[in-house]
């Protein structure tokens, strides 16, 4: 007997995702697609908000990926937000990616291939994902 796989695609989501390291909190956002304008709007989420709003100094580290690698986007992102401060990991180097670590978490743990019939399903789960991740990152804190 022959049986037909039907694969049916229904979309991507990019899960773009801001690690603060000191308080091992995540800021996230899906996304339709990747670039800078995403990017940009997940750094304008980040740094609208405290405690980096008011921060003399942000540090961003990034790994190369295409909306933020090379001196125009150190110059893009010094021009929309003067205490920001981009700095680009070396190539190759996603291991000491914090960000990196917890899309690695995220994937295996969250994202199990074929658990979803759309993709608003998937941005509940990883909105749902974060929160669980910040609330522990609190209890940690204390």
């Amino acid at each position: 007997m022959r049986v037909e796989h039907d694969y049916d695609r229904g979309g991507a989501v990019a899960y773009l995702a801001a690690w603060d390291v000191h308080r091992g909190q995540v800021t996230g956002r899906c996304e339709g697609t990747t670039g800078i304008t995403p990017f940009s709007r997940l750094v304008e989420q980040v740094m609208t908000t405290g405690p980096y709003a008011s921060a003399d100094r942000v540090f961003w580290i990034v790994d190369n990926g295409s909306s933020h690698r090379g001196a125009a986007s150190v110059q893009r992102m010094t021009r929309a937000w003067p205490n920001a401060q981009l700095i680009h990991l070396p190539a190759h180097a996603s291991r000491r990616d914090q960000a990196e670590l917890y899309f690695s978490v995220a994937q295996r743990k969250v994202l199990t291939p074929h658990d979803f019939t759309d993709l608003h399903q998937i941005r509940d789960r990883l909105a749902a994902f974060e929160t669980r991740t910040a609330r522990a990152a609190s209890r940690r804190s204390r």
